[in-house]
């Protein structure tokens, strides 16, 4: 043994550490000598922006990449043939920003892919069991049956499932969880949970990895914070040693303002672009936007906003009762994998799927116009990529989701629907799309955005909060706080 494994052996009491971690994918340098560790009993912040190297580290932490040089130790010991499963036989796990549970299982069976020691007679049933208690431990009143079918449920209890499913038990021990933008798709209300729920993790002695472009998560749960930028970490130190000014400036980005309505004189209502009742709506609300309005979309998640959306979108290619449409629609998919990206195309022709009308020439595509609105949106919008011409999924996930932005503004659409569409983007390019969004309607475009983060709603107009399938509260954005959002949502009126 050389004397440098010697020292990185004797220094390694963590429950990981990464020593001069470094990946390249191609020319592209993901990481460049990363020093990283987490001890037992603490929970450590990563933050960093869209393409920062964060999720590559976190692959190499859980196994499922491997490092092209640097050391990588666990429990004290140096890891040579490191992977996914010695890395569950060490008690670390991980859930990723983009889920991975199987959509044509139960909850109850894609629990099992988890814990191979549930075998024989009954096992199915004992898997119910031990999911359910977990939820029931971090989601108090959960609503997810472990017979239900995954790819039934919504976004947002998919996510449910699969945090609760990284913390059960049965023989391999538990260490380390790694929560890559964890809280995504969660309303308000059952983030608290979780983090809470983390909070108790980590008191209990275990430690977790909390990955998420909401400063504020990380700055109240985590002991210690490091970030990252360009493939290095540029700073690590004590939670309580950052404010958002030091962790925004550390970033390094344009974050310096923040991303709420510029308080300018709002021009007279344009002409009714949507008029919408939601289909459980029995006492005559209904959701209703003039061209140039922002409208938020607010409640819990899972109440029917994501629904109404849909039949927006449904209606403007055909009549729907109860529905007015009077302009071109587009939609800006929070669920990118499922409903958004192209897996197999580029990203040039993911951006220019929207407009091929435009892209014609003759019958065809031409290849040139499709070239020059992709570089006008990368440009614009700011995707990081040294070849628009490069699969989809060479992005990481903010800069795919900025790829579905410029899809939807890059079209001829009047009215863009949002539907959550900020999940696992940085707080950069957030302020970046609010300004755009703003912008945009400015110049008449009209934007229904259902949001799970509450202070984005201080960028809407106007706000319709959601309970149970129906609008319950309707709200100017002067009226606009989080408990009277909070109050609707467990209300039954505003």
């Amino acid at each position: 043994m050389s004397g440098a494994e010697k020292n990185f052996r004797a220094a390694n009491v963590d429950i990981i550490r990464l020593d001069g971690a470094e990946k390249h994918f191609g020319a592209v340098r993901a990481l460049g000598g990363v020093d990283f560790h987490v001890g037992p009993g603490e929970c450590v912040g990563l933050v960093g922006h869209n393409g920062a190297g964060k999720s590559t580290l976190m692959h190499m932490v859980a196994g499922t990449l491997a490092p092209d040089s640097g050391k990588i130790g666990v429990h004290g010991g140096i890891e040579d043939n490191y992977s996914v499963s010695r890395a569950q036989k060490l008690g670390i796990r991980c859930v990723f920003q983009e889920l991975s549970l199987c959509p044509n299982l139960s909850v109850a069976e894609n629990t099992r892919i988890n814990h191979a020691s549930l075998s024989g007679l009954g096992w199915r049933r004992r898997a119910a069991t031990l999911i359910t208690a977990k939820l029931d431990e971090i989601f108090p009143d959960h609503g997810i049956s472990a017979w239900d079918i995954v790819g039934d449920l919504s976004i947002g209890r998919r996510q449910m499932v699969e945090v609760a499913r990284a913390f059960t038990v049965t023989q391999d021990r538990l260490d380390l969880v790694i929560l890559d933008e964890p809280t995504s798709s969660l309303d308000a209300h059952t983030a608290g949970q979780l983090l809470a729920f983390v909070r108790r993790f980590v008191a209990a002695g275990k430690s977790c990895i909390l990955i998420s472009h909401v400063l504020g998560e990380v700055l109240r749960n985590a002991d210690r914070i490091v970030v990252m930028r360009d493939g290095k970490v540029v700073v690590a130190d004590a939670a309580n040693a950052f404010d958002r000014d030091r962790l925004v400036t550390a970033m390094g980005g344009a974050e310096a303002h923040r991303g709420t309505m510029t308080e300018t004189a709002k021009a007279e209502a344009g002409p009714l672009r949507v008029r919408a009742r939601p289909a459980r709506q029995a006492d005559g609300k209904e959701l209703v936007a003039r061209a140039g309005e922002i409208i938020g979309l607010a409640g819990l998640a899972g109440h029917g906003q994501t629904d109404l959306l849909l039949a927006i979108f449904a209606a403007a290619q055909r009549i729907r009762p109860g529905i007015e449409v009077t302009a071109p629609v587009a939609l800006v998919a929070g669920d990118r994998q499922s409903d958004g990206i192209f897996p197999q195309w580029s990203i040039a022709e993911n951006i220019g799927i929207r407009s091929l009308a435009r892209l014609r020439n003759g019958l065809l595509i031409s290849p040139q116009r499709e070239a020059e609105l992709a570089a006008f949106w990368q440009q614009k919008i700011g995707i990081r990529t040294p070849d628009m011409n490069n699969n989809i999924f060479s992005l990481s996930g903010g800069n795919q989701q900025k790829a579905l932005f410029a899809r939807a503004l890059g079209s001829d659409a009047e009215i863009v629907l949002m539907d959550d569409p900020m999940r696992g983007v940085d707080i950069g390019t957030k302020l970046e799309v609010y300004d755009l969004v703003r912008e945009e309607a400015r110049n008449g475009r009209t934007f229904l955005w259902y949001t799970t983060e509450t202070e984005e709603l201080d960028n809407c107009d106007h706000i319709y909060v959601f309970k149970n399938g129906r609008i319950v509260a309707n709200l100017t954005r002067d009226e606009l706080t989080e408990e009277k959002i909070i109050q609707s949502s467990f209300g039954d009126a505003a």
